[in-house]
């Protein structure tokens, strides 16, 4: 591991807004944050892009990037204490692990942003939007709960259709290419540091936003169309 990682790991140890690992914390986020404004997780978030722009134009919400690599949390931790951005806190852990830091209905959205598409067949569980992943989310959620995808996969859009359609979720939202709207919505000109990248590349953005159905899911049961069948939309 490189010099500049060892001492940003270090660094993130001290900071006030990242907890690693953290225990007890189900129910209690409202003593992290000292108030008791509802909670939004973005998830793989990365350098918290999404995390920091949420929160700056929502001051009385808070708000939380969910992330294994410290490094990458270590540039949005730094930013929302400079800035300063007090409802913003950065959790560094494994996003199936989240039943264990957050309490039944404790949160109030979940963003995922550009997240890794896992585009062979069979590594198809691994997608952050997979029934697998809903199921966990599912108890987490407060009611009226939304889940926000946004992504320049093809293949990732066209998955999260067919799950939504699978599991029984209310699309609220779907928007085949977001810069093509004659307005863009504020909350989607929020761009992540992929984000940007990917539009230098001519790459079109997606995006989706679902509520879960009410009844408990159980992804096993659930079948899913193959990823041809979901792009082409025969299913």
């Amino acid at each position: 591991m490189g010099q500049k990682k060892l001492q940003r790991f270090a660094e993130i140890e001290t900071f006030p807004n990242v907890l690693i690992y953290p225990e007890g914390m189900p129910g209690k986020w409202h003593e992290f944050f000292k108030n008791n404004h509802p909670i939004t997780l973005e998830l793989a978030c990365g350098k918290g892009d999404y995390t920091l722009g949420l929160a700056r134009t929502n001051p009385d919400q808070n708000f939380i990037g969910v992330d294994l690599k410290g490094n990458r949390i270590w540039r949005g931790a730094k930013t929302a204490i400079a800035e300063p951005l007090p409802n913003v806190g950065f959790l560094r852990t494994q996003i199936d692990k989240l039943d264990n830091y957050f309490a039944k209905g404790e949160i109030k959205d979940i963003w995922i942003t550009f997240p890794d598409p896992f585009l062979r067949q069979s590594k198809s569980k691994k997608r952050l939007t997979h029934p697998k992943f809903l199921q966990l989310y599912q108890p987490l959620l407060a009611p009226g709960a939304t889940i926000n995808l946004k992504t320049d996969s093809p293949e990732l859009y066209a998955f999260t259709k067919a799950v939504i359609a699978a599991t029984g979720s209310t699309l609220i939202t779907d928007i085949d290419n977001i810069y093509a709207l004659s307005e863009i919505p504020p909350v989607l000109k929020i761009q992540t540091y992929y984000e940007g990248m990917h539009l230098e590349d001519g790459r079109i953005i997606r995006y989706l936003k679902f509520q879960l159905p009410s009844t408990p899911l159980d992804w096993r049961s659930i079948k899913l169309p193959s990823d041809e069948e979901a792009i082409s939309g025969e299913y």
